[in-house]
């Protein structure tokens, strides 16, 4: 994926070649009563969700559209971030009444929209041809694609701070059995070894979460199987091993002391203060990092988790959530989407989101490279899709996660339960949800 920019000339002599009729109106556009506004351009809307970043990359991206040709002239609208986002965008393709174009999650919470139902397929779309090969699978339902990647790739695995990494001389390690000795060894010199920041649940995950491809890596079929209810966390000897290292970390008191109450940020500034080394993360979290201390960004790189055998050692990829459109975009309004999508699934979009928004991994669009001077996190993550060392994560490969897994991590982490006792009880969780889901086999 690496060539050089395309220039505005090119991306309009692209987009003209898609036809565009000049007429119509969807239920989502604004403006004209028939769709069109004063120059004439067929007006469409595109919904992302409301946070900062979103929304200043996709302003960005429709300013920069627009200015490009007269055709189509697209309006950002916003919805709330989370289950409250999730449930607004269900309903709304469900009752016909989504905008013209829409971003939105790929993996299991895509499945979750019923997309052979409410979406429209790209499958043989020219721009669905741009599109890395690693992505379309994220996006893909009953033998079609529905979307393209919108940002970029990240993955689950340890920020750490290079410059203890250096006084120690610690290599990043790449088997567990390293990681445990590289934190005996940053404990002995005084420094939180292993930052956890349980005042946000969530983050207590990453032990688990990003350790998918070492479990994929010795057991392939597991998330078939636990899709089908005959693999589980608490006897499966590889998948349970993340709820084991977080035990271990707690046990040998490995982690900062202020981890039941400390927070993302806190985890960040200890980070980048040096007075904590290793961070289970997501690779995302350097948007944060920037937004704390800039001129510290570049002290600061990414492993991914390791497991037992280096000869498998690899990321746990998460990937960019895709945009997509939905069934009741037709006529005039579907034609000015399609433009909209070949544009987005071009180096120019992915250049306009690179300057509005802190990269977190590689773009999936062919063509499209990542500037020099990216934080070194980005640069690690990307090094992973480069040398194909990653794999998805389990969410890409399975409808189920069980709502109460970061509780009871914490609850792990914290030595209130024991890792086999709460890869049980999380065994109980996933099988609620299997149900929920109408799943055979449940």
């Amino acid at each position: 994926m690496k060539t050089t920019f395309l220039r505005r000339s090119a991306i309009c002599a692209a987009l003209a070649m898609l036809p565009l009729s000049m007429s119509g109106c969807s239920a989502g556009s604004l403006g004209s009563s028939d769709g069109s506004g004063s120059s004439g351009a067929t007006e469409i809307t595109f919904l992302v969700d409301n946070a900062p970043s979103t929304l200043l990359g996709a302003e960005a991206l429709v300013e920069d559209f627009n200015a490009s040709q007269d055709d189509v002239e697209v309006t950002v609208e916003t919805r709330p971030q989370g289950g409250e986002g999730d449930n607004l965008v269900k309903t709304r393709l469900q009752t016909g009444t989504m905008d013209d174009v829409f971003a939105y999650n790929a993996g299991s919470l895509f499945q979750q929209i019923a997309p052979e139902e409410t979406l429209t397929p790209l499958t043989d779309q020219p721009y669905m041809e741009q599109v890395d090969d690693s992505f379309v699978p994220q996006v893909s339902a009953g033998g079609e694609v529905y979307g393209v990647p919108y940002g970029t790739a990240f993955g689950g695995g340890v920020l750490y701070n290079k410059k203890i990494y250096e006084q120690l001389g610690l290599e990043v390690p790449k088997t567990w059995a390293e990681f445990i000795a590289n934190s005996e060894a940053i404990e002995a010199a005084g420094i939180a070894p292993v930052i956890q920041t349980y005042q946000d649940t969530w983050t207590s995950q990453l032990l688990v979460l990003g350790d998918f491809h070492n479990v994929a890596a010795a057991n392939p079929s597991f998330a078939e199987d636990y899709t089908a209810g005959e693999a589980k966390y608490a006897t499966d000897p590889a998948a349970i091993k993340g709820f084991e290292h977080t035990q271990q970390i707690h046990e040998q008191g490995l982690q900062n002391s202020d981890f039941a109450s400390a927070k993302v940020e806190d985890g960040i500034r200890m980070l980048l203060d040096g007075t904590g080394a290793q961070y289970p993360m997501l690779s995302s979290m350097v948007a944060t990092a920037m937004s704390i201390a800039p001129d510290k960004i570049d002290d600061i790189g990414f492993f991914a988790l390791p497991g037992d055998d280096p000869a498998t050692y690899g990321l746990t990829a998460w990937f960019p959530g895709g945009v997509y459109v939905p069934k009741s975009t037709t006529g005039d309004e579907f034609e000015a989407a399609n433009q909209f999508l070949a544009y987005l699934a071009t180096p120019t979009a992915c250049d306009i989101l690179t300057e509005t928004t802190v990269p977190t991994g590689p773009y999936l669009i062919e063509g499209c490279e990542l500037p020099e001077d990216v934080p070194q996190v980005t640069k690690d993550v990307s090094a992973y899709f480069e040398n194909d060392q990653q794999s998805p994560a389990l969410e890409y490969l399975s409808p189920i996660k069980g709502p109460a897994l970061e509780q009871i991590l914490v609850e792990v982490g914290s030595g209130i339960r024991p890792a086999q006792e709460a890869a049980e009880l999380y065994d109980q969780d996933v099988e609620k949800q299997a149900r929920q889901l109408g799943l055979e086999g449940w």
